[in-house]
């Protein structure tokens, strides 16, 4: 048979056109996430009916179909505008969980949608997930909070400052710092500035011009530390942060290191009219902020308590105070012995055998497990000061998930915990820190939230200045990835339910980490090795305003750290705790958190509304933030050279005419509000970015 060579090329070619003609998805055109309008309602109760939406290229597609477990829903197509189609699907929850997918068809096409948009293989991970009975507090979506370190904030009350020899502190005296400005010691936690409440309510005006919506005090109980992660009394607040009306007593005598001789310090802490003056002044705080639009929360430190904790009381400062039972160190028959693990059932009096966090004898492990009445009063706690007369509203949980000798006793505390909280305010928010996969803790029946570390702080951080958190390591391979930027993001935001996610707090800096600031010097070290005028040189505002943009216009709770609004610098603990620089701010920093914080306001999907990803390259990612009402993009070049880009503003869910004005653009010599118009061609819009920059561009309808 002789082969009909002319007749096959014909036929190949032939091929190849149809090849290269099948139809495709749109896929920029695809987006669906767990917000108000693609999931009616969106905190819905267990049995509601709800009703799930999708959105396509207009006629881009034949079939899309809601996938659950092995459970599949044709959707309809119920709504047309502009260019795109929208499926929706009503299905009736149960108690349970609901997770799900999408399947969409186009010919023999066939692709799924997840959290990570259009993939070509699902993985469970990255469903989309409906908690039924899950909700977060209406004040705390999109909330911008600011975080105070009492002690470096403002002193306003002198007569309160821990004095020079007051006590001892881990074998040396505490020092009352004289000079405000005066960088941390390196070994700072026994130093004391002199902030107090009354400071917090000297500034209230400042922080309320400044926007701020919540203040998120770290602790404030009485504690021998000047950070205070080492709770002495959970009942009340520390008179040298509130008020001191009883003041008898000698300071430690020179060269004593016996902290039972502390007299004034004991008289300070103990004497209860000292410790209900300080919980009135509380309340006063609570009730001007309230006053004034602005919400409340606390620091729970429920791991360990201090080893000054009348519990424990192994500096001996309640053994003789009145009205006070002998603790856990001091005597075999504590009624508080089983509050902590002692590995010497002989050890007493003075028995140092217990088990403390980390190995930290001043930490000393709260033994959960073995004691009812220890489980209990730190029920009570959790309840007490959500209530009246304290009115606080919530709690940021230290070190959560180490809670514990078991992490099934860890759930089974932290379940308690949120049901006890919830019933006493259904208002508080349970905000707890934690490193690593949060999804076990965030069930709907544990933590609200966490202080967003892994899909924030250092994807932000390692994109625009290469640092890790801490400074302590530079990676050039990171800095400007914006490939590992997204994957980051994608990745660790599946572990929240939309719900957790538009509470989680967004920090650039905080008491645990180096200020951004600083890490935009690319300098590596700390205050130790490098001192601390190291950490004011070479740093770059511009990358600064950048990191603050994508802040303010991220999901979540942008929460600012005290004076980082201000200019403030500083390596990790302890630089990163330096005093709020008054009289000598930075204004060009706080006027531009004024108005990035007014337009948040102002523009409501930057609060709540869809995230989706737009476009990205070296050291530039676009993304928008929008919902049925507005529609904002969001543009950051993090070149030392301005770019030219040609964005699909389209993808914002804005029709493909039209005009998009810039909001706000940030640059190296500072920022502007209110520029340019922009035809949009087709959806798009080209722009010239100036080096180092963000741009906010708004659709405006009417233009």
């Amino acid at each position: 048979m002789k082969l009909d060579l002319e007749k096959i090329k014909r036929l190949e070619n032939n091929q190849r056109y149809i090849y290269n003609m099948r139809p495709v998805f749109n896929k920029r055109a695809l987006f669906s996430d767990t917000t108000e309008y693609y999931v009616s309602p969106a905190e819905p109760a267990a049995y509601d009916k709800v009703t799930i939406r999708f959105r396509t290229g207009r006629n881009n597609v034949d079939r899309v179909v809601l996938v659950h477990k092995d459970e599949r829903y044709l959707m309809y197509k119920t709504e047309s505008e502009g260019g795109f189609d929208y499926y929706a699907y009503e299905i009736q929850l149960e108690k349970e969980k609901f997770c799900y997918y999408f399947e969409i068809q186009l010919g023999h096409i066939k692709g799924y949608y997840d959290a990570r948009g259009l993939v070509q293989e699902v993985n469970e991970y990255y469903d989309f997930v409906i908690i039924p009975d899950f909700k977060t507090p209406a004040w705390a979506k999109g909330a911008v909070m600011y975080q105070i370190y009492v002690d470096r904030f403002c002193n306003g009350d002198p007569a309160n400052d821990v004095l020079t020899n007051e006590y001892c502190y881990i074998n040396e005296p505490v020092n009352r710092v004289e000079d405000w400005e005066r960088y941390p010691a390196q070994m700072d936690v026994r130093e004391f500035y002199g902030g107090d409440l009354q400071g917090v309510l000297d500034k209230m005006d400042y922080l309320q011009d400044l926007g701020v919506e919540v203040i998120y005090f770290n602790p404030l109980f009485v504690s021998p530390s000047n950070h205070k992660y080492d709770i002495q009394d959970y009942d009340y607040i520390d008179p040298h942060f509130g008020k001191i009306v009883s003041d008898e007593g000698e300071l430690l005598p020179e060269g004593c290191r016996e902290n039972k001789q502390a007299t004034r310090y004991i008289d300070r802490v103990t004497n209860l009219k000292n410790l209900e003056a300080s919980n009135e002044l509380f309340i006063k705080v609570v009730e001007e902020a309230h006053r004034r639009g602005m919400k409340v929360i606390l620091d729970g430190v429920f791991n360990h308590s201090g080893s000054f904790n009348k519990w424990m009381d192994r500096e001996q400062i309640y053994e003789n105070a009145e009205g006070y039972e002998k603790g856990a160190y001091i005597s075999e028959d504590s009624p508080y012995r089983d509050y902590y693990k002692f590995h010497d059932a002989k050890g007493w009096p003075c028995n140092n055998t217990y088990d403390g966090w980390w190995g930290h004898d001043t930490l000393p492990k709260l033994n959960y497990e073995e004691s009812q009445k220890l489980f209990d009063y730190v029920m009570y706690i959790a309840g007490k000061w959500v209530s009246p007369p304290y009115n606080v509203d919530g709690w940021r949980l230290d070190v959560a998930a180490d809670l514990g000798y078991s992490q099934e006793f860890n759930h089974r505390f932290w379940r308690e915990f949120r049901r006890t909280v919830k019933e006493a305010n259904p208002n508080a928010i349970i905000l707890a820190e934690h490193y690593g996969n949060t999804r076990d803790w965030l069930q709907g029946d544990e933590w609200d939230t966490v202080m967003n570390y892994d899909a924030f702080m250092e994807p932000v951080t390692w994109f625009l200045t290469g640092m890790e958190k801490h400074s302590d390591d530079y990676r050039e391979d990171l800095l400007g990835n914006a490939e590992s930027f997204w994957g980051a993001m994608q990745h660790h935001t599946a572990s929240f339910s939309m719900p957790s996610w538009q509470v989680a707090m967004n920090e650039l800096s905080n008491h645990d980490h180096s200020r951004f600031l600083t890490r935009t010097n690319h300098k590596v070290g700390r205050t130790g090795t490098m001192g601390p005028e190291a950490a004011n040189q070479g740093v770059n505002q511009a990358v600064f305003r950048e990191a603050v943009v994508m802040q303010m216009t991220w999901m979540g709770a942008p929460t600012i750290y005290y004076g980082d609004e201000a200019g403030l610098c500083g390596f990790t603990d302890p630089d990163n705790r330096r005093t709020y620089p008054w009289g000598h701010e930075d204004q060009d920093l706080i006027a531009f958190h004024k108005d990035i914080i007014r337009l948040r306001k102002e523009h409501d999907e930057l609060r709540r509304g869809s995230l989706k990803y737009i476009d990205s390259d070296y050291n530039y990612v676009a993304y928008a933030r929008f919902h049925k009402k507005g529609q904002c993009v969001i543009l950051i070049n993090n070149n030392s050279d301005p770019v030219i880009k040609r964005v699909d503003v389209w993808e914002a869910g804005v029709p493909k005419r039209g005009k998009v004005q810039v909001l706000l653009q940030t640059g190296e010599n500072g920022y502007r509000l209110n520029g340019e118009l922009y035809e949009m061609k087709v959806g798009k819009v080209t722009i010239k970015l100036p080096k180092t920059s963000a741009t906010i561009l708004k659709y405006m309808p009417q233009m």
